[in-house]
């Protein structure tokens, strides 16, 4: 490694041992941003991942497939039917919530949802059926064995939420069109690398990559660590 990539190195280290406060207010947006985003998305995407699984009613496929079509739809799309509602003239506009927080938390919900609900299904399918039934049958109420099944399948589940996490705190494409990448505003870390990196200033780019190098590593740690508990162990 060249000493220039070593100089930029310790530097981009620098800048986050020492709390550099710009670095730190992008990181402290990207991340309450997008918990927010998760937080408001985990219930109602999980319960329709549950009637999706258990429920057989008119119209079940086009919503089936209406999700998955929007697990593989770009962010930058999604950012754009975003930024058309809450532009001054859409149907969200009186809210003005453009170039606002609150319009990059409803941009990474419709980011976070599809994945959350196409994974949540996929683990209330997998369950024996007759574990609800039972719950059902012994007088528990709809919620209570709804959050039965849940328990059983909380590895899976958990899958699902950092997959969904993961998924919205790395995009780029809604974020630069809803926020607008205004500092200490709307501006989050892949918003910040993209800039910093355009504009010569490779050192804060490091940075904020190392701090979702960082990230990822600790959440493939965890996934690996919640696949390992979710194998039937051999006696």
């Amino acid at each position: 490694m060249s000493e220039g990539w070593l100089a930029l190195l310790q530097q981009a280290f620098s800048l986050l041992l020492s709390f550099d406060p710009d670095v730190w207010a992008i990181i402290n947006i990207s991340f309450s941003v997008s918990f927010a985003a998760l937080l408001l998305t985990i219930i109602p995407s999980i319960i329709l991942g549950f009637i999706l699984a258990f429920s057989h009613f008119s119209g079940r496929w086009i919503v089936i497939n209406l999700v998955q079509t929007l697990q593989s739809i770009p962010t930058v799309v999604i950012g754009l039917l975003v930024y058309l509602l809450l532009t001054r003239n859409g149907a969200l506009g009186d809210l003005k919530w453009l170039f606002t927080q609150k319009g990059m938390i409803l941009g990474q919900m419709l980011i976070c949802a599809p994945v959350l609900i196409a994974l949540s299904q996929a683990a209330f399918s997998s369950v024996d059926r007759r574990a609800w039934e039972t719950s059902r049958t012994l007088g528990a109420s709809w919620l209570r064995a709804v959050w039965t099944l849940c328990r059983e399948l909380r590895v899976p589940l958990l899958l699902a939420i950092v997959a969904g996490f993961s998924r919205i705190l790395t995009e780029v494409g809604c974020s630069m069109m809803v926020g607008g990448n205004i500092m200490n505003v709307t501006r989050n870390i892949p918003t910040a690398i993209a800039l910093e990196t355009s504009k010569g200033d490779f050192a804060q780019a490091i940075a904020l990559g190392l701090v979702l190098l960082i990230l990822a590593l600790v959440l493939n740690f965890l996934l690996g660590s919640l696949r390992g508990k979710a194998l039937p162990r051999s006696h």
